[in-house]
């Protein structure tokens, strides 16, 4: 991957010709109307979601990515009808992360673009032997409440209305107001004229996405404190939040815009990686695979005399002039690791097949159990199948650990060759999505989307703003922002970080542009026909490595 950044050339040609009449010059444009706010209140605006809310992009919260949140970007907007100040809960820093009793947190430094793909700034630093700043933003260090940001990253619908939770996020331990404080209180407290509550749901199904599946599903359990963290939220616990923190932010008469929840699996951390990247022809590494290949075939032939029995589409070949699959643990399909082992192990072409890997005749039964565990479950990823990003750093590699568990029983050198990620070892479940798993997400996506329709719908004081859309055009034709379109390729479509689920903070311009559009129609303002706008140009796609 090259990095490819945005370069703007406007060639400006102005000719002026000596004249004497009025007449020879053009018409003036007509001045944009004066900004009104209609019968929205703007004077106190709050912001209540998680990380879109925050400021997220490249992987990380930092203070420069904070002063530039969609909702501070509505509130510099707002200003010039009637709004009041803004204050955000700035970290300290533009490394990204934070820090827990002086221990590093899950929360770590930015990405950066180091030329290959996204690198954690540390790393990306120390590789050009340059120093590297230190996190020092402290969850421990309360701050006080006082805020008009309630971003939390990585909080989920029923976390916003839980008490105690700061005690989980470290986010929301530097903010909150108490032991059993819940972010709805907090953000109540500040008396909201106008709310934004934003990307509710988003999380409640984003880190089942990003696990590759790992989580349960837990539609039909309403006891979220029974859930582990990739799990996908209940739609029935998922709407009891929602509801209750519409109702308490508008029943003082406070208006306000929701969204809905997008469908994340059109993001790039989900789109990047092809379930084919194993290219034959690629002037790297197809020489490699091309000479692998031969062997390659000759194992998975084994195994595909029991794959052509029991469910023919899970064949395995590769081939030496078209791009291959991944192969991959499909956690759906019919365990066949007991026949597998049953067929191979007696078999005396199978042993006389391993003895050219120099094994005796009698390890046979070890090995075909061995084939029988590796590939019980295995088939080629087909176009169906979503490979998370990080995938792409692993595929082709040796997993090391594995490797050494496999060289007690067989020689080093081959222990490696089966151990080679999405080739010669499965691709753990952890690594794609199957169709199965983004139905569980498709499922959930629609639930709370219908419930925030109900919602919504019912409360004249509360508008939708259809992010969906949004985001289902950028990630197809593309989605105009002044003189950009906006897509969601990694690193050169503009909208989505080097995260592949957040947006830059140019994708947070349009998202608050996309927010005027809705208060606009809904209370009778016009932000956008009064050009009051937070201009695309003046918000980056990237930051630097070396900001401070």
């Amino acid at each position: 991957m090259k990095n490819i950044k945005y370069i703007w050339l406007l060639v400006i040609l102005i000719g002026f010709n000596a004249c004497e009449s009025d007449d020879d010059f053009p018409p003036s444009a007509d001045p944009l109307p004066a900004l009104i706010s209609g019968t929205a209140d703007f004077s106190n605006y709050v912001a209540v979601g998680a990380s879109f809310t925050a400021g997220f992009t490249d992987g990380a919260l930092f203070r420069a990515s904070q002063e530039n949140s969609f909702p501070k970007l509505l509130s510099d907007q707002f200003v010039f009808a009637g709004g009041g100040t803004f204050a955000q809960p700035l970290l300290d820093e533009n490394t990204g992360g934070i820090l827990a009793g002086g221990a590093p947190t899950p929360f770590g430094y930015r990405l950066v673009f180091g030329g290959a793909g996204p690198v954690p700034l540390d790393a990306f630093l120390a590789g050009q032997n340059l120093p590297v700043p230190p996190i020092t933003s402290e969850a421990g260090n309360n701050i006080g409440s006082d805020f008009n940001n309630f971003g939390i990253p990585g909080a989920k619908s029923f976390h916003l209305v839980t008490p105690g939770y700061a005690a989980f996020n470290p986010y929301y331990t530097r903010i909150a107001s108490g032991a059993t404080s819940t972010v709805i209180g907090d953000a109540l407290a500040q008396n909201p004229t106008f709310f934004t509550l934003s990307e509710v749901g988003g999380n409640d199904i984003l880190q089942y996405a990003t696990s590759g599946g790992t989580g349960v599903d837990q539609t039909g359990n309403i006891d979220p404190s029974t859930y582990a963290t990739n799990d996908i939220t209940d739609p029935n616990v998922f709407a009891g939040a929602f509801t209750s923190m519409v109702t308490a932010l508008t029943q003082n008469g406070a208006k306000g815009v929701v969204t809905n929840v997008p469908d994340i699996t059109s993001l790039s951390h989900f789109t990047t990686v092809p379930y084919n990247p194993l290219d034959p022809n690629n002037p790297d590494t197809g020489a490699d695979l091309v000479a692998q290949i031969p062997l390659l075939n000759q194992v998975y032939g084994a195994l595909n005399q029991i794959f052509a029995v029991a469910d023919p589409s899970r064949i395995i070949t590769f081939s030496t002039t078209e791009t291959n699959p991944v192969v991959i643990k499909d956690e759906n399909l019919t365990d066949l690791s007991g026949a597998i082992a049953a067929t191979l192990g007696p078999d005396p072409a199978f042993a006389a097949f391993i003895g050219q890997f120099g094994l005796p005749a009698a390890a046979a039964p070890a090995v075909a159990a061995y084939l029988g565990a590796t590939y019980g479950q295995a088939r080629q990823a087909t176009e169906n199948d979503l490979l998370v990003l990080s995938s792409g750093s692993v595929i082709g590699t040796v997993n090391q650990d594995y490797a050494a568990t496999l060289a007690m029983s067989l020689p080093p050198a081959l222990a490696g060759q089966f151990s080679v990620e999405g080739i010669t070892l499965p691709l753990e479940d952890k690594w794609v999505l199957t169709p199965q798993e983004q139905t569980a997400i498709a499922n959930a996506t629609s639930a709370y989307n219908a419930t925030i329709v109900s919602v919504t719908d019912s409360n004249p004081n509360v508008a939708l703003a259809d992010l969906k859309s949004v985001l289902e055009q950028a990630s197809t034709t593309g989605y105009p922002y002044d003189d950009f379109m906006m897509t969601t390729d990694l690193v050169f479509g503009g909208l989505i970080s080097l995260d592949g689920v957040h947006l830059t903070s140019r994708g947070y311009g349009l998202m608050a542009r996309e927010f005027l559009v809705t208060i606009d129609e809904a209370f009778g303002s016009n932000f956008i026909a009064s050009g009051n706008t937070p201009p695309a140009n003046d918000l980056p796609t990237n930051y630097s490595p070396t900001l401070q």
